[in-house]
């Protein structure tokens, strides 16, 4: 049976394109991603903690149909001031973060709680450095909420209004994955985990997504290769990654010692084949017939 791997029909051409010169890779957009983790109650006997993930509308030209974690571009705002921080100083972020920059490290970080809270209604900020907002219901949050999504409000001058704290030390980036050359919309994205905090709540308040799911990785990584759920291959890789641990502390604390290196797809011919890869992640890999400009067989499938 088909795996879910999201692998666009139009790749082929692409990348036949690309490699003839008829085709100019575009440059990538920054963008932050959270996996978003919760423990289950106590006395259900299930395993693990559950990730969130919601379903991209099927419209949507990128990734159509696809679960993935909440998350989006780097916002050229996000780095506008310094914001109230808690956490580990900038200066260590950047080099976790392989940026040059202060304010480079400061613009993911921000973009990666900001597109939690625009996608998932779930804020890391707090009034102090220890604490965390147990509650982003009701109208005014809601109003903050879309003037972020429409760009009326930037995440710092958000921060600055409710006087809150940007808990970076509820992060832990876990793994940094760049789309293929040959993609029309590209992003560096930063994956990052983080524990949903008490007393909030989750809901879709994505207008990219048709459905949320709270799911645990390994759960969700079998029903991709049933081919029952449609992923990219940073997902299911970040899913299998997740699995082993059995607490959302654990896997914060395991973050530090996530590998950063970027991951970025190859395109090569061996004799008559155009082979696909994800150096790292062979299980991605595709063959497709050089004489080809289809979808090679058994990569079609996944339904979500």
């Amino acid at each position: 049976m088909s795996n879910g791997q999201w692998y666009p029909p139009e790749w082929p051409a692409r990348i036949r394109a690309l490699a003839s010169g008829e085709l100019t890779a575009v440059t990538p957009r920054r963008a932050a991603t959270v996996m978003l983790l919760r423990d289950d109650p106590a006395g259900t006997g299930t395993p693990g903690p559950a990730v969130h993930m919601l379903r991209r509308r099927t419209s949507m030209a990128f990734a159509g149909g696809a679960y993935a974690y909440p998350g989006g571009g780097v916002d050229p705002r996000d780095d506008d001031h310094l914001v109230e921080w808690a956490g580990p100083s900038l200066e260590t972020w950047a080099e976790r973060l392989g940026v040059d920059t202060v304010a480079e490290a400061q613009a993911v970080v921000c973009a990666a709680v900001r597109e939690t809270y625009e996608e998932a209604g779930v804020l890391l900020a707090g009034p102090t450095a220890d604490t965390v907002v147990s509650d982003t219901t009701g109208a005014g949050w809601e109003a903050d909420r879309e003037a972020l999504v429409a760009r009326e409000l930037s995440f710092a001058g958000f921060l600055d209004r409710r006087g809150l704290v940007l808990r970076s030390d509820l992060l832990g980036a876990w793994a940094r994955w760049i789309t293929p050359a040959f993609e029309p919309r590209r992003y560096d994205t930063w994956f990052f985990v983080a524990a949903l905090p008490e007393g909030q709540r989750t809901r879709n308040a994505s207008t990219e997504a048709d459905r949320t799911v709270w799911i645990r990785p390994a759960e969700a990584a079998e029903r991709y290769d049933r081919g029952e759920l449609l992923m990219m291959p940073p997902t299911v890789a970040t899913l299998r990654a997740l699995s082993p641990y059995g607490t959302a502390a654990e896997a914060l604390r395991a973050a530090d010692s996530q590998n950063l290196t970027p991951v970025l797809a190859e395109a090569r011919m061996e004799g008559d084949e155009l082979v696909l890869s994800w150096p790292g992640h062979d299980e991605f890999t595709k063959h497709i017939p050089s004489a080809s400009g289809g979808t090679p067989a058994g990569v079609e499938g996944g339904t979500a």
